[in-house]
């Protein structure tokens, strides 16, 4: 399409002398691009009622001067964005013809007002303008694009079945397919047991089932909040041995991953965006102001400005940045970063990220950490793990199964749920994650806990079971965990009055609700 348009013939002096404020020899066309955009950046939106607003008696500009023939896509889709309109809209050189004309007016006025500023003082207010637009955007948790993501992860296609226990009265065993679409909606799971209930056992029995069954290409991250002790680690041997998993005992070993990594490093509105989100979590946990978490911008973009070769920054990096710039003050930025960087959490260098999500970890997070710590590298290492497998997309769906990429684990899932500041997260991540071929397993010590007031995690989660728990007199709850009719309800209640430890009663598909049943348990299936 050729643009050929006439500015108003007020305006045709106004491009003379804005030209003159253009260094050297600048053509005339120049103020006319900068005044498009001018105009656009102040938000001017035209309607159709307003088409013959200025006259077209003024300058000329044809297609091929008003353009350099290498930017006028740019140009034009500047336009198209703002107007949500197609390049080929009969009514684009008409609006490109508006914003000049409109533009050359704003900045005529400016120069009227600042008889003493340059035509850079101008564009520097608007350069500076739009990056604090950026900047400061409220970022939400959604992922970060990364076009640049090289990370490869294998994933099951096929029906995963995993066995979970015993019926009662035949002894024979129960399966659950998880990923089977046709049954279930989600690959989400959700399950509640005292302390001695027996469900991490039942866990662990289910991810052992999961390695053998995909061999090992749906791996497994298991969040472990309470931390466990040198010797249930040892009892735990044979379970990290036969699943080829990696015990991490933070902070006495750091986790192998960078969480910046999820930053597009190449893209600088893509960087931009990830390192906001990488700040927001921060400022979560650590109640940081808005000129703290700027503060945190600065240094982090300058971490990533002083690598080459598109390297990541490690935290440690990051905090010498950050206290270099606040010199002797110290406040709760410093703090958090302080200790993240102290206590090691995180590899201070990842040279490959692919081996993290292609095997299997078990993170054993001491209870003597301060919580803000446990929360913010817990949900650092969860966010690298949502926007990482976002930017791989949907995984597949084959002849009614869901390929399963990965498992997030979350023991004493309660703890999370109980952190107001951890539920936006946790929520879209349900929501999400299910079709990236990603299953969120919870365990909580009680139901009540999964409801949040404005949100019920179990109601995400579409597989249910419900081992020994300490709140039998909330059948309101019981009956919303498990999805329970009246009828149903009258005879399950019945039944998890006389739970063991051991037992549970669950919503899996072409299996009764209300009847209890043996769930395999990892020591037992192992002996």
């Amino acid at each position: 399409m050729q643009i050929n348009i006439k500015t108003s013939v007020k305006n045709q002096k106004v491009i003379t002398d804005l030209t003159k404020k253009l260094p050297g020899d600048t053509k005339e066309n120049v103020i006319a691009r900068i005044a498009l955009g001018y105009s656009l950046a102040q938000g001017r939106k035209f309607t159709r009622d307003e088409y013959e607003l200025y006259d077209s008696q003024g300058k000329e500009y044809k297609d091929q001067i008003l353009f350099d023939a290498d930017y006028k896509e740019y140009y034009i889709a500047l336009i198209c964005q703002a107007y949500q309109i197609n390049k080929a809209n009969e009514d684009l050189a008409k609006l490109i013809k508006l914003h000049i004309d409109h533009g050359l007016i704003l900045i005529n006025k400016y120069f009227d007002e600042h008889e003493d500023s340059t035509i850079f003082d101008l564009l520097m207010i608007e350069l500076n303008r739009g990056v604090g637009a950026l900047e400061n955007i409220d970022i939400p948790f959604d992922p970060a694009i990364n076009t640049n993501q090289h990370i490869k992860k294998e994933s099951f296609s096929g029906p995963i079945n995993i066995k979970i226990g015993y019926d009662l009265v035949t002894g024979e065993d129960i399966s659950f397919c998880f990923n089977n679409t046709k049954l279930y909606n989600n690959p989400h799971i959700a399950v509640a047991g005292k302390s001695g209930s027996g469900k991490t056992q039942f866990a662990q029995e289910f991810m052992s089932q999961l390695h053998d069954v995909t061999k090992n290409k749906t791996n497994f991250l298991f969040l472990d909040f309470k931390g466990i002790k040198e010797e249930d680690k040892r009892k735990m041997q044979d379970f990290f041995d036969s699943t080829e998993t990696t015990f991490i005992d933070a902070p006495n070993v750091p986790f192998p991953l960078n969480p910046l990594s999820f930053i597009d490093n190449v893209n600088n509105k893509n960087k931009l965006i990830g390192i906001n989100k990488f700040v927001d979590i921060i400022a979560k946990y650590a109640n940081l102001g808005k000129k703290q978490q700027q503060t945190l911008k600065d240094s982090v973009v300058d971490a990533f400005n002083s690598k080459s070769n598109n390297e990541y920054p490690s935290l440690q990096e990051v905090n010498k940045i950050l206290l270099d710039s606040v010199g002797d003050r110290r406040d709760s930025l410093t703090e958090i970063m302080e200790r993240l960087s102290e206590y090691e959490l995180f590899q201070s260098s990842v040279e490959d990220s692919c081996p993290f999500l292609n095997h299997n970890y078990y993170l054993s997070l001491s209870g003597d950490l301060d919580s803000s710590v446990r929360f913010t590298s817990v949900f650092l290492i969860i966010n690298y793990i949502f926007n990482v497998f976002s930017n791989m997309g949907n995984a597949e769906v084959v002849e009614g199964y869901q390929s399963m990429r990965y498992v997030l684990m979350i023991d004493e899932a309660h703890d999370l749920f109980r952190e107001k500041k951890s539920l936006e997260i946790l929520e879209v991540i349900l929501r999400k994650m299910r079709s990236y071929g990603v299953s969120v397993f919870l365990l909580s010590q009680g139901i009540s806990e999964y409801n949040q007031g404005t949100f019920d995690f179990s109601q995400e989660c579409e597989t249910s079971f419900l081992l020994q728990i300490n709140d039998l007199a909330n059948t309101k709850a019981i009956n919303k965990f498990l999805g329970l009719s009246e009828k149903e309800s009258k005879s399950a209640i019945r039944n998890i009055e006389k739970l063991d430890n051991g037992y549970a009663i669950s919503n899996v598909k072409k299996y009764p609700k209300a009847n209890v049943f043996e769930v395999v348990q990892y020591w037992k299936e192992h002996q």
